[in-house]
């Protein structure tokens, strides 16, 4: 019988407790799909992070492998768009979570939901970016859509030391513009201003919520990853007709905020997605990827993994304890 190498979460019925392993799994397994890929590279999110403990609601069905992102070689296809040999990319669409994903040597997805790999990066890289840098080059895209551009003012990054904000800072910095990282980590400053970072700002001094509606004029544009009473914060600060992208919650999903600094100064507050990001708006953001994120800042925030290391990468995501980009090698 053939079988692929995974990493399997399952699930006891009586304890409701999950416990995730790597274990050789049948190949017939695989759900329903039109493309079978060699899967060599993925990493690791905060999605990734509950889908390989808790589960938080995303996962629908146990056994589950999961892994919201991969990279690989197309083994077998059904859809004309690809063929065997084919390099393609994975993020979204509900894979690994609802569907089967990238923690495994095999993966069965619809043709729909890949996109060839950008010229100039490979797997590896590809993973490095993944969907924390992806949704970070989303809200670059939006930030310049909505008429951002260096020279303006500075752009700040929350939650600079993460995934996103690791490649938005790059990104950004990469452009042209002065980029303020805010972190609750002092240690990551030498980090972050290795990605082009000009300073950094305290998360204590951005976090309280403030009675103000309005703050002096401080930020061009914003990549927000962060939420609750920061991004409310924010938007009293930005300057008149300035943008925020908020692409993540980490500090709530509440918004204790006024409509003053949108009515008053015409900020804009953009909401970016990259799960059902439609298939055009995919390609451009991993053409500007590719030509846009410095490939020796990228590396900067690799850190390496394997299969057998994802339970406690996944509990540590989960408590704010992962900096930068986690790659892994399914086949090491």
């Amino acid at each position: 019988m053939d079988t692929f190498k995974a990493l399997l979460v399952e699930k006891d019925e009586e304890s409701g407790k999950t416990s995730a392993s790597v274990k050789d799994v049948s190949m017939d397994k695989l759900p329903a799909g039109d493309v079978t890929v060699a899967v060599e590279y993925s990493t690791v999110n905060y999605k990734d992070g509950l889908c390989v403990g808790p589960g938080g609601g995303l996962v629908r069905k146990y056994p589950h492998v999961p892994g919201i992102d991969f990279a690989g070689t197309v083994e077998i296809s059904e859809d004309d768009r690809y063929k065997p040999g084919d390099k393609v990319v994975l993020t979204g669409w509900r894979v690994g979570e609802a569907h089967w994903g990238g923690y495994g040597t095999r993966a069965r997805v619809k043709a729909d939901w890949l996109v060839p790999l950008p010229a100039g990066l490979d797997a590896r890289q590809a993973m490095a970016v993944g969907t924390a840098g992806f949704t970070a080059m989303l809200a670059v895209m939006a930030l310049e859509d909505h008429g951002m551009t260096p020279g303006q003012g500075e752009a700040l990054v929350t939650g600079a030391a993460g995934g996103v904000g690791s490649v938005a800072t790059a990104i950004l910095a990469n452009l042209g513009f002065e980029v303020a990282g805010v972190t609750g980590r002092p240690e990551q400053e030498d980090y972050l201003k290795s990605l082009g970072a000009t300073r950094i700002v305290a998360r204590d001094e951005i976090n309280e919520a403030t009675k103000r509606p309005l703050e002096s004029e401080t930020w061009a544009g914003c990549v927000d990853a962060v939420g609750g009473a920061m991004l409310a914060r924010v938007l009293g600060q930005m300057k008149y007709g300035g943008s925020v992208a908020a692409v993540g919650l980490a500090g709530g999903a509440a918004l204790p905020a006024t409509v003053i600094p949108f009515l008053l100064r015409g900020v804009n507050l953009l909401g970016i997605d990259s799960v059902m990001q439609p298939y055009d708006n995919r390609l451009r953001a991993w053409e500007r990827i590719a030509k846009d994120l410095p490939m020796d800042k990228l590396e900067a925030m690799v850190v390496p993994a394997t299969l057998s290391d994802l339970p406690t990468l996944g509990r540590d995501i989960l408590k704010g304890q992962v900096r930068g980009r986690v790659v892994v090698d399914i086949n090491a």
